[in-house]
């Protein structure tokens, strides 16, 4: 239960640090939250809907330029057909249920992954909110849907590949700006903050490119139990370390903090 007090004094304390300008969550516990009530698998992803309205409205408060939320990854496919299929209505239903929340809150709705694998009662209404809060200039809310990190670099070797064929790009003279253009989250900030949730200490194939230098944070709390207060603590977490990107602690004092932002 979220204790108010606690919370909103959390949040004056974030509000006056530096903020992760983008940050990832891998949303994992669903399953084990619902078996441990003797519920269908279904109902903790279904719970877990509600925690991810509560974070991202309170990323979106307190000024978090982009939030990633690995909702459905490559290998998930592999899972139970009826289960699939699940999780499939209950994506549907979010982008509907969520649509007015999203496009009256100046949020951008993206989204990153193969998502031509994504059934048409989904693809559609993703669509449609894509397209309709494009212009919005709030923060961006990325869903991660058949996505997987391996896959997501596979594919930009590939299309930097046919780039490189057509003469658009010289291959001695590419460089990491160069191909993260071709990556599924061209355009976002970088990834300074990647949660887990559920007490499982792995990043399973998520934004492996991006993460190169990312805080990371893992935190027992299963996703359905995943609300403003643990997020926050999370935030908090990631204030209190140092940003190094290679440099030794007295340089990174010496150097301009708008500099090292940057890097």
């Amino acid at each position: 239960m979220e204790r108010p007090v606690v919370v909103s004094a959390l949040e004056l304390q974030v509000k006056a640090r530096p903020m992760p300008r983008h940050v990832g969550i891998i949303m994992d516990g669903n399953g084990r939250w619902a078996e441990s009530r003797g519920l269908p698998r279904l109902e903790g992803h279904r719970e877990g809907s509600a925690s991810v309205r509560e974070v991202t409205r309170t990323a979106r408060r307190v000024g978090i330029q982009a939030l990633t939320l690995y909702a459905f990854s490559s290998q998930n496919w592999a899972r139970p057909a009826e289960e699939v299929a699940g999780l499939m209505e209950l994506l549907r239903d979010y982008l509907e249920r969520e649509r007015a929340e999203i496009l009256d809150n100046g949020i951008r709705l993206n989204a990153v992954g193969d998502v031509d694998r994504l059934p048409r009662y989904v693809r559609e209404p993703l669509d449609r909110l894509i397209a309709d809060s494009a212009h919005n200039t709030g923060m961006v809310l990325s869903l991660a849907l058949s996505y997987g990190g391996r896959e997501e670099i596979l594919h930009a070797a590939r299309r930097m590949a046919e780039a490189i064929a057509r003469g658009e790009l010289v291959a001695s003279r590419v460089e990491e700006s160069d191909f993260e253009q071709f990556l599924w989250t061209k355009g976002l900030p970088p990834l300074d903050l990647m949660v887990r949730t559920s007490g499982e200490l792995r990043v399973s194939n998520f934004l492996l490119w991006q993460a190169a230098y990312a805080e990371l944070c893992f935190t027992d709390a299963l996703w359905p139990d995943f609300r403003t207060e643990e997020f926050l603590r999370c935030v908090s977490q990631y204030q209190q370390r140092e940003r190094r990107f290679g440099l030794t602690s007295a340089q990174v004092k010496r150097e301009d903090p708008p500099q090292r932002a940057k890097a």
